[in-house]
């Protein structure tokens, strides 16, 4: 597709900063398990913590509050740091949410702390309730003006130690009506009988944290309801559309970024007196990352297009997060084995993009779901 100037020079600013700030401390991000809060902050000073925030709110008005934009620079910001990336990538599902849903006041608060720098989280998986989330439990018992939480989430990304402001909750309000019993419900994060629990130790994304978070007697107003009342499942549904775009999005930095040290070591590696660029069966391998994420370079920026239209965009949501996640997968996979021995070893990048690709077919719903959910828009 043509991108506009503007499109054009957001890429283009979202790729020297990320070139910047983020790769000399890539490897510290992984290794530390941490993102400084400093990197949080020089985002949020180059308006990438409020891609999606209107002007008013304190935002830039990028290109229209645009999900190509939203695209572009996540996809950048994948390709030295997909920690990073993921950070953001949440962060603006959240921020989508109250600009669709939010009330006046809400924006105000939420969206103005987005544009400031301030990160939020989004928590609808619970330990028995991961492709099923209608097995969710938390309830939030209205009570006066209040709701009372109660329950836990987990595998909760932009919330632990190092991270996370406040999170919108998806919990039952009516149980006996199961989904359509569900509520949204933002949480700051000192409330009390909010605590953060276990921060997970994982085998990619390190730097960015991912916890489990418990609400016991947690008491918030009623203002804090988004939308209307026992309609949270469907606008969790509606924000998991947008947010796999901005998943698609990391996959693909994390895909462009393997190909280039690909490319790199190709050039540098001699074995059998020439260099290993220069050896059929490798170039095969880089032919086929190529075109496979280019592939779903088009499917991504086709969903973000159609998303900008005002389009119906679940099931090319679905497709692009699909296929790009698995082409991740596959793409480190193959550039892996393309740098033999040394791909395996930290002195390089490319385990660590490896590691980080894994998880991305399997968080905003596993590849299975996604195909469940293409299967069943095709069938309507």
């Amino acid at each position: 597709m043509h991108f506009s100037r503007e499109e054009k020079m957001l890429q283009k600013m979202a790729g020297e900063f990320a070139r910047g700030e983020l790769r000399p401390i890539a490897a510290d991000i992984d290794r530390e398990e941490r993102i400084p809060r400093e990197v949080i902050q020089k985002m949020a000073g180059v308006g990438f913590t409020a891609l999606n925030v209107p002007k008013e709110y304190g935002g830039p008005g990028l290109a229209g509050i645009s999900n190509v934009c939203k695209v572009l620079v996540i996809s950048e910001l994948a390709r030295e740091c997909a920690s990073t990336a993921e950070v953001i990538a949440v962060h603006t599902l959240v921020n989508d949410i109250f600009l669709k849903h939010g009330n006046e006041a809400q924006k105000r608060k939420y969206l103005s702390a987005a544009a400031a720098g301030k990160i939020g989280a989004f928590a609808l998986t619970e330990a028995n309730a991961g492709s099923d989330a209608s097995a969710a439990a938390t309830r939030a018992v209205p009570d006066g003006d209040d709701y009372v939480l109660d329950g836990s989430k987990c595998f909760i990304s932009n919330m632990g130690p190092n991270e996370g402001d406040y999170v919108v909750v998806i919990a039952l309000t009516d149980p006996k009506r199961g989904t359509r019993g569900m509520s949204a419900i933002v949480v700051d994060r000192n409330t009390p009988g909010f605590t953060i629990g276990k921060r997970e130790e994982k085998m990619g994304l390190r730097g960015a944290d991912i916890s489990e978070l418990i609400f016991e007697n947690c008491r918030v107003p009623k203002s804090n309801l988004i939308g209307r009342e026992n309609e949270g499942f469907k606008i969790a549904m509606q924000a998991l559309d947008g947010g796999r775009i901005g998943m698609a999005a990391q996959a693909l930095g994390i895909s462009d970024a393997a190909i280039a040290a690909s490319i790199e070591y190709m050039g540098q590696r001699v074995q059998f007196g020439k260099p290993i660029g220069k050896l059929q069966g490798l170039q095969w391998y880089l032919a086929d990352m190529a075109t496979r994420t280019e592939a779903a370079r088009a499917l991504v920026l086709e969903a973000a297009e159609a998303a900008d239209a005002g389009e119906p965009f679940t099931k090319l949501a679905s497709m692009c997060k699909y296929f790009a996640s698995e082409t991740a997968v596959w793409v480190t996979n193959k550039a892996l084995q393309i740098h033999g021995g040394y791909g395996y070893m930290r002195d390089y990048p490319l385990e660590r993009m490896y590691r980080d690709a894994r998880i991305v077919p399997i968080y905003e719903g596993t590849s299975e779901i996604q195909k469940v959910v293409i299967a069943r828009e095709l069938l309507k």
